[in-house]
């Protein structure tokens, strides 16, 4: 019997590069069922993403298998990280998939058929000096921002019909005196969509000239020397704002039918709520869910309304909480009297709908604006030393209750004396800021992150295992130290040392906090600039 002829060497590299042109799709595949919400998948992606590369180095495809193995090591430290994943790893995530996309795929396999969340758009930069545009492109890299450095009116004009960006930052003389006021007003003239302009003068400028950026569309002027950390902090606020959390009610109301009833009408309103049926269970709610605001019914069982708010004001952190009686009384008196028992507002059911939303979100309003003044930093808008060790607290009754791992990190910027006095205090509040901002941009919504005092941060971390805390502040670490910070006579660069603890059964928060100051302190007597963790 004749055997069959081997296939030819030509078959083998078709069949070889169909077959990796197979994997690749299964890659994107994934990927965009993990940018979906199924994070199950998580390690069939990271697993596929190793088999795509030991197929493009056996086909010698190196740029192929570098991206491969790329993509691999962001998976693997994602699979040691608990889902919400940080958000600047799934950009970078993002980019590494579209480069693969463009580098493997037939044009006609490429993404037209397997859609991805969009990227970020990136941030136009067009600066009279074009070595600082290129230095500050370079630098909001590493905060996750792509940005461009454009040297002319004609580079943006094209860059325009390429892709919109976010926020075009202009220099009030870009080619000229004046000529980046006129260049953003006829970008305004255009009929497409306009753009958001952010202007840049290196000295303060006229009320004329500050009037021309007005008319041409200006979102925010700034002046003076312009670094990465303070551009992407006006840019956040103008383009991209960080989501603003939902203001939290808790609906304290023993008849599961009105409480469900005020529920809805919040939530229609898009105010958060948590329903609580048993009053005596309040200050585990108050702790676990840190409403804005209270919503309380004056006559329940085992307590009245206005008992339970004498309770809630014993409380120092609940003092300033508004507290809102909705309740059928409708005797002015006992009304009254309820209020000066700590309440602040006194409705009467039945309350209309947008009463009750607008009566709601104004006092939470101020109430989140005040308390925001009282347990925030005021230099870094981190959350102040008192109020991320009561987070810590917080977390580890939560962490204890639920059996879920929780870890703490302490942060210490390295030399932060040196830096203040060779170059000025003014230049150390910069490094603070940009830290903070750093950690704000690298760091999940879950975390708490605080400045524990001076040039030292803390960071609650919940549902995160030591492993993964360590890989996550090491990567932080080493990401912090590219950062540059313009000084005389060299742009500055800093560090950090790092100690973190997880938290044990026999622990409390305060010795989970002692236990990572230690790991801190070994970090600094290890040669600084790295990260300690406790062992188990």
């Amino acid at each position: 019997m004749n055997q069959p002829a081997p296939p030819c060497p030509e078959r083998i590299k078709h069949l070889s590069a169909q077959r990796m042109v197979q994997q690749t799709r299964d890659v994107l595949l994934l990927w965009r069922r993990l940018r979906h919400g199924d994070d199950a998948c998580l390690n069939e992606l990271l697993e596929a993403s190793l088999r795509l590369q030991r197929w493009a180095e056996r086909l010698e495809q190196a740029p192929l298998a570098g991206l491969a193995q790329m993509i691999g090591q962001r998976l693997q430290a994602l699979v040691l990280c608990p889902p919400p994943y940080p958000t600047l790893a799934l950009t970078e995530l993002e980019t590494l998939i579209k480069r693969l996309s463009r580098a493997s795929l037939r044009r006609g396999d490429q993404l037209d058929d397997v859609p991805l969340p969009p990227l970020r758009r990136p941030l136009y930069l067009l600066l009279q000096d074009h070595e600082h545009a290129e230095r500050l492109a370079k630098q909001l890299a590493f905060f996750g921002l792509a940005a461009q450095a454009l040297h002319s009116a004609e580079a943006l004009r094209a860059s325009l019909l390429e892709q919109r960006p976010e926020v075009v930052v202009m220099d009030v003389d870009f080619t000229g005196p004046g000529r980046g006021l006129e260049l953003a007003q006829a970008l305004q003239d255009d009929p497409q969509q306009p753009v958001a302009l952010l202007f840049f003068g290196c000295d303060e400028t006229s009320t004329s000239a500050r009037l021309a950026a007005v008319r041409a569309g200006a979102k925010a002027f700034l002046t003076g020397k312009l670094e990465a950390s303070t551009l992407l902090e006006k840019i956040e606020l103008l383009s991209n704002p960080a989501h603003i959390d939902p203001f939290r009610v808790l609906i304290i109301d023993d008849s599961r039918t009105q409480a469900l009833h005020t529920e809805r009408t919040l939530k229609s309103a898009g105010i958060a709520t948590r329903v609580l049926i048993e009053p005596l269970k309040t200050m585990d709610a108050l702790a676990d869910f840190q409403p804005d605001l209270i919503i309380l019914d004056m006559y329940m069982p085992g307590c009245t309304g206005a008992e339970l708010a004498r309770a809630i004001r014993h409380c120092d952190r609940y003092v300033s909480v508004p507290i809102i009686y909705l309740s059928a009384e409708d005797d002015l008196d006992k009304q009254l009297e309820a209020m000066s028992e700590g309440g602040d507002d006194f409705l009467t059911k039945p309350v209309q709908a947008r009463q009750l939303v607008t009566t709601v979100h104004n006092r939470a309003a101020r109430a989140r604006h005040l308390n925001a003044r009282m347990i925030r930093d005021s230099l870094t808008g981190l959350y102040n030393h008192t109020h991320i060790l009561q987070l810590l607290e917080d977390s580890s009754h939560r962490a204890r209750r639920e059996a879920q791992p929780l870890s703490f990190a302490m942060l210490d910027i390295d030399h932060f004396k040196r830096v203040n006095d060779l170059h000025g205090h003014s230049t150390g509040d910069r490094v603070l800021k940009s830290l903070a901002l750093f950690l704000r941009q690298r760091l999940r919504r879950t975390d708490f992150i605080g400045r524990y005092g001076g040039e030292e941060f803390a960071i609650v971390m919940p549902n995160t295992e030591l492993d993964a805390a360590h890989l996550v502040l090491d990567d932080l670490r080493r990401r912090f130290a590219e950062l540059n910070y313009p000084a005389q006579p060299h742009d500055l660069q800093c560090t950090f040392s790092a100690g973190i603890a997880s938290l044990r059964q026999d622990m409390d928060a305060l010795s989970l906090s002692t236990t990572a100051d230690e790991a801190l302190y070994a970090a600094k007597h290890s040669g600084r600039n790295c990260v300690v963790k406790t062992p188990d």
